[in-house]
């Protein structure tokens, strides 16, 4: 009787995420009697408030294909700190193969400024003011590996405070007084 509740649990936490279908690609496999056709998806998980994940599944049917890929994306969810809950905290650059996409933190009421597979990305992490680019590839494999790489850099200032033996004060004032600076220095020239 203990299992009932665990189970009521997983489909309530199962509830909070949403799934974007990427992409899906048909595979065809030559056998001797001629092709056999499969099916590979690209999904990608969210909560919609810092956990993100995605993930690759193949079968010979596409429900099962998204069914697989789904289960793959919540196994490997990512946790992005955001500021205010809306934007991420730094510009970062991520890598994947040939693909190279930048994702800058941008003022409230921008929206999402991003192609295809970031896109979905991004709503799934919950964030709503952004912009990014894509550089490269338009590959959506390499596009959703290389938004990953550039999420995994986001550190929130409570974590370089913390790391650095210093308040997050001193952090944040540091960060503003270097803006102004550059601003200064653009201004001058």
């Amino acid at each position: 009787m203990a299992r009932e509740p665990r189970e009521r649990d997983d489909k309530d936490r199962d509830s909070d995420f949403i799934d974007k279908l990427v992409h899906i690609n048909r595979v065809a496999k030559v056998v001797k009697g001629g092709r056999r056709f499969g099916f590979a998806a690209l999904v990608v998980v969210g909560d919609q408030r810092g956990r993100v994940g995605f993930g690759h599944g193949k079968a010979r049917e596409v429900p099962e294909a998204i069914r697989k890929a789904t289960d793959a994306a919540k196994r490997a969810m990512l946790r992005v700190p955001l500021k205010d809950g809306r934007t991420l905290h730094h510009e970062s650059v991520g890598r994947h193969g040939a693909g190279k996409v930048v994702v800058r933190p941008a003022d409230q009421g921008t929206g999402i400024i991003a192609g295809g597979p970031m896109r979905a990305v991004f709503e799934s992490l919950g964030v709503g003011d952004v912009v990014a680019k894509s550089l490269g590839t338009s590959n959506p494999y390499n596009m959703v590996r290389a938004t990953f790489d550039a999420l995994k850099q986001q550190q929130s200032p409570r974590h370089i405070a913390q790391r650095r033996g210093k308040s997050v004060q001193e952090i944040v004032q540091k960060r503003g007084t270097a803006v102004k600076e550059k601003a200064e220095a653009a201004a001058g020239a």
